[in-house]
């Protein structure tokens, strides 16, 4: 009996023992993909990433916010995989852009939002700049209603503020004001304040919370993005820098996919980058596609 007991305890001595093996295999086999940065490209990589895990297991997609900022610092310091950012590199003092490779994966259009109360249709460039400088504090100032003009700003850094201060308010700086680290907190705050207003990507409208004014008389959304009329907008970069794991590589390859480009990034609110019939450089210079 002892001697069955002896060869008994061996034998489970040694399916645990090829059982820690096989974990230690297949957990070597796991590939992890950190992503970090712009919170309006977030929604895209993460659902992306599920679907891309589905097809590759045992490749897991991180995904985190932060800000463009963020993901550049970290893409540039080697800490990600992969840094995404609504702004070009070059536009981030400290980045050094020549040593990161620039993935464009889409497009995304950025609008001023207000809470309903306020009752505005319409805004012109210089009342936007006149509203985000506190030049005008009232919205009966501008025909709207009588109450105060409560500034919802995105944090330095953001590549949504990046983007919004140049092409919707001339380059001109956001005077001071309460400061949110993603698009969703912004949009929530603007929904339950009244008189407030922010600006939030395309992807985070939502009508039922908040009202989205035309500019200049022309209305925010992909179509008016795509052909020119509508100049708030950005492309959705993903940095990657040196020689990247081969699962890197192909989740790059499949966000630029045409099943993701023709049916993930429309629903989801972005614009594929082969609809735009206009390209624009870290310039700002914008020309006709070719």
């Amino acid at each position: 009996m002892k001697q069955k007991w002896i060869w008994g305890s061996v034998a489970l001595v040694g399916i645990a023992a090829l059982i820690g093996a096989y974990l230690t295999r297949d957990q070597q086999k796991s590939i992890n993909i950190n992503a970090v940065g712009s919170t309006a490209l977030q929604p895209m990589v993460e659902a992306a990433g599920e679907e891309f895990q589905r097809k590759n297991p045992g490749v897991y997609i991180n995904v985190q916010g932060g800000g463009s900022g963020t993901g550049l610092a970290q893409i540039q310091s080697g800490a990600v995989d992969l840094g995404n950012a609504d702004m070009f590199a070059e536009e981030k003092k400290g980045i050094k852009a020549d040593k990161l490779t620039d993935h464009q994966v889409a497009v995304i259009g950025i609008a001023p939002i207000l809470n309903k109360e306020a009752k505005i249709k319409n805004l012109t460039t210089q009342q936007m700049i006149d509203i985000f400088t506190k030049k005008i504090t009232n919205w009966k100032e501008i025909g709207g209603a009588d109450m105060p003009i409560i500034l919802v700003n995105r944090v330095n850094g953001s590549g949504t503020r990046v983007t919004f201060e140049r092409y919707g308010l001339d380059q001109t700086p956001s005077a001071e004001g309460q400061e949110q680290d993603s698009s969703g907190t912004a949009r929530s705050i603007v929904s339950s304040t009244p008189g407030a207003i922010s600006y939030v990507a395309f992807s985070y409208i939502d009508k039922k919370q908040i009202d989205v004014p035309k500019l200049n008389g022309v209305t925010p959304n992909n179509t008016n993005v795509t052909n020119g009329k509508y100049p708030i907008w950005s492309y959705e970069h993903i940095y990657t820098k040196g020689d990247t794991k081969p699962e890197v590589s192909q989740f790059i390859k499949y966000l630029k996919s045409e099943k993701i480009q023709k049916t993930l990034i429309p629903k989801l609110g972005y614009i594929s980058i082969h609809d735009m019939q206009v390209q624009r450089n870290v310039s700002g210079v914008v020309t006709s596609v070719k």
